[in-house]
């Protein structure tokens, strides 16, 4: 009898272990892949710059009250939809293309350049072309195929080429698109239409409260919530 309990004992263990590995397996992987406004100092790889700190570091921003990572969009929405985070390759100052400020070459820090260290994905939710459109880089003409290493300081076929790699890299990936508020309309319009053209989701956001051009603990907040709302109905 003894031998009994102890094997069932055992086997109840096994069997907890079993559910909380699959449960673990079963998770949602999700990677977040942007620049400034999704960064936090300490979550990013560590080449990366970021923008979002807490206080006391030396990237803290005074004109923001965001401080607590719990307070960035990507947390909320991992939090609420009770996913996991797969890797956030986040970048601040990142562009899609080339082109960046003071007329630097950003290639190493490009969209373009970070595609294939995204991990394993089950879920890639992409911010970009803000710094595309704060830098005055040109949009150019709409290219799907044969890119030139050229072409990548021209925002559309810079765009098209790494929505075209992700979808290739991480083909059973779901791809979002999220789309910043107040960019010039030639960079919205682009995304939008590109979008399009490769069948993925796209996200333009509105209403988001700004400190020093980036989102506020409120426009992180709302941020979250059109991002969830989205996710749901585009599933």
């Amino acid at each position: 009898m003894k031998h009994f309990f102890s094997a069932l004992a055992i086997g109840v263990c096994m069997l907890a272990f079993s559910h909380s590995a699959s449960a673990q397996k079963d998770s949602v992987r999700v990677t977040i892949f942007g620049d400034s406004y999704s960064t936090f100092e300490g979550y990013i790889p560590s080449t990366h710059e970021p923008w979002y700190a807490p206080e006391g570091s030396k990237w803290h921003k005074k004109n923001n009250d965001v401080k607590q990572v719990e307070q960035t969009w990507w947390w909320q929405v991992i939090n609420q939809m009770k996913w996991k985070l797969e890797i956030n390759n986040s970048w601040s100052g990142s562009t899609v293309g080339y082109y960046g400020y003071r007329n630097e070459n950003y290639d190493y820090r490009s969209f373009n350049t970070r595609v294939p260290y995204l991990g394993e994905p089950d879920i890639i939710l992409c911010c970009c072309g803000t710094n595309d459109s704060w830098t005055g880089e040109l949009c150019g003409e709409y290219k799907y195929a044969n890119w030139t290493e050229s072409d990548m300081w021209y925002f559309r076929p810079a765009f098209a080429r790494m929505v075209s790699n992700i979808r290739q890299n991480y083909p059973t990936a779901k791809l979002y698109i999220i789309i910043n508020s107040e960019l010039k309309p030639e960079h919205t319009e682009t995304m939008q239409v590109i979008s399009k053209h490769y069948g993925v989701p796209c996200l333009l956001l509105h209403d988001i409260d700004k400190q020093g051009g980036h989102p506020s603990q409120a426009g992180m907040k709302a941020f979250a919530k059109q991002v969830i709302d989205f996710v749901k109905q585009n599933k």
